[in-house]
């Protein structure tokens, strides 16, 4: 045998996944190995090395690709060094069997066929799994582009309904010239978004910093002024004095309240109720709790309305949209570190909460 390791593999990880406990099991096992077989490992970081995740089309990272002994193999997820372990045999048994070259061409018995049936079974399963990844790929695709859709429509809506408030009077030029530069600065960002969403996770594209969320939520309600202002609605905010900041990207908590608003102003009859509270609720989040009193959401659904494309029956006829609204707001709070719940019963309104971390003197 030469020099060359019999198996190689390549770790795809930054230094954050490199610090958890799977990661560190993982290389401490593959470096008990190396002293007994003959393996080449090693390490990059995709964010040094984006190519990388085009180049083995890997949708996921932390990522352990084998590179030799042929075919390719790409393993993910927290099962990594199980996976590993069950193949690393069948990894040395193709290798002698590919060492012995021409022998396995003239010799037909029962033994060849076995170890050509075994690599072959190898090269059904890594088919198998690159199709589970092209596959989970599109799907990853698919749901960028109707996130960025839904973005874009938000800043959209803004806009539009700042031009009605002008066009009545119920706003002056100065007001409506600021939210048309806001908006057209969030479009701006969110092109950009698009263009960063084939290489990049879309919830790595936020920037939190020192927020004041109290001033945000009027902002917000100013901006959607007029989808409540005529229909009689009492606007209920309950918002302390002593709110601490948050830390969180501005432009993406706008969007999750615009979202949770939008839907309350649009779900409540005239004449109805919404309130905005906000709850310095522990010492390290602010709870911020958007209510209404609609038609509520059936419990057998309150599970599944913050899936992507999720959208109620009894709702979709009655508005329009991509039906992911919920599903934004979900990731941009999970981003956050916080959570998102609603508690609705049908015909006595629906409450939608979240939570945000405060600031504490945290850096992006």
């Amino acid at each position: 045998m030469d020099g060359s390791p019999a198996l190689s593999l390549l770790l795809i990880a930054s230094s954050r996944h490199l610090a958890s406990l799977e990661l560190r099991d993982l290389l401490a096992y593959l470096k008990q190995q190396e002293l007994n077989e003959s393996i080449k490992l090693q390490l990059i970081d995709p964010g040094q090395h984006p190519e990388l995740l085009e180049h083995y089309r890997l949708v996921a990272t932390p990522a352990l690709v084998k590179l030799n002994p042929q075919p390719r193999q790409v393993f993910t997820g927290v099962t990594m060094l199980d996976q590993v372990r069950a193949w690393l045999n069948r990894w040395h048994q193709m290798e002698r069997v590919s060492g012995l070259g021409v022998s396995l061409d003239v010799l037909e018995d029962d033994s060849a066929r076995s170890s050509r049936i075994l690599e072959l079974e190898d090269q059904l399963l890594v088919l198998r799994q690159e199709n589970e990844a092209l596959s989970s790929r599109l799907r990853i695709q698919e749901r960028q582009l109707r996130m960025v859709a839904h973005d874009l429509r938000t800043p959209l809506t803004a806009a539009n309904l700042a031009l009605q408030s002008f066009e009545l009077n119920q706003i002056d030029v100065v007001h409506l010239r600021d939210v048309l530069s806001r908006r057209l600065h969030d479009m701006e960002q969110l092109s950009r978004d698009l263009l960063e969403a084939g290489s990049t996770r879309w919830e790595a594209l936020f920037n939190p910093q020192r927020l004041a969320l109290s001033q945000l939520c009027a902002d917000v309600l100013l901006e959607l002024e007029k989808m409540w202002s005529g229909r009689g609605l009492e606007i209920i905010t309950d918002i302390p004095s002593d709110l601490p900041d948050v830390f969180a990207d501005a432009r993406r908590m706008r969007q999750v309240l615009l979202n949770l608003l939008e839907n309350a102003f649009k779900f409540t009859a005239d004449q109805g109720m919404v309130k905005l509270a906000l709850m310095h609720r522990t010492s390290q989040w602010v709870q911020v709790s958007v209510s209404d009193n609609g038609p509520g959401i059936p419990a057998s659904d309150q599970g599944r309305i913050f899936l992507d494309t999720v959208r109620l029956p009894g709702t979709s006829k009655q508005t329009s949209g991509f039906g992911v609204g919920l599903a934004v707001c979900r990731r941009i709070v999970e981003v956050h570190g916080g959570k998102i719940w609603v508690v609705s019963s049908p015909g006595e309104g629906s409450s939608f909460c979240f939570t945000v971390p405060i600031w504490r003197g945290q850096s992006p």
